[in-house]
């Protein structure tokens, strides 16, 4: 696919553009229920302020280590690994939950932005496919051999009979 490595760095810009939204949203929540003298449930109005930073903080630098991912995956064009391909899939999660949320609170037009990076991250997900090398779709890209012992994906097409079948036993061979 050609679209990919575009795909996953865009994916990768709105994710950086999205964390520093994120952490100035909170800065200014924090502020806001700093002054206004604001708590909850008994809470320090102080305590909510810190926490507010805090949240938008952690979750800045969670997008952050997205962007990053999807950085060194259109850099190298070669799938993430176990992990950060699961880092992937818990963002386009949130990013899915964000949009239902967002329709309700804020409207239409950030439904369609959540939805917009939710479509970037699965497409670099789907585009380059767990452990395949550009243009293959049979299997690994190192040649491994499945979990039933046949070779997959380059390796070779010898079997321990050959690569047309049994081979036929030898004249007086038992």
């Amino acid at each position: 696919m050609v679209a990919r490595r575009p795909v996953a760095l865009a994916a990768a810009v709105v994710l950086i553009f999205e964390a520093c939204g994120i952490v100035l949203l909170n800065w200014i929540l924090s502020i806001v229920v700093d002054k206004q003298q604001m708590s909850l449930a008994g809470l320090q109005p102080r305590a909510m302020s810190t926490g507010s930073w805090v949240a938008g903080g952690l979750f800045g630098l969670y997008l952050l280590c997205c962007a990053l991912i999807l950085i060194r995956t259109a850099l190298r064009d070669r799938a993430p690994g176990g992990f950060a391909r699961i880092v992937l899939i818990s963002a386009a999660v949130v990013h899915g939950l964000l949009g239902a949320f967002s329709v309700g609170l804020v409207g239409w037009v950030a439904f369609l932005a959540m939805m917009v990076v939710l479509g970037m991250i699965v497409l670099t997900l789907v585009a380059y496919g767990e452990g395949r090398a550009p243009g293959d779709a049979h299997g690994p890209a190192d040649g491994a051999a499945h979990d039933d012992g046949n070779p997959a994906g380059g390796g070779s097409p010898q079997g321990p009979d050959g690569p047309y079948g049994p081979r036929p036993a030898a004249p007086g061979a038992v």
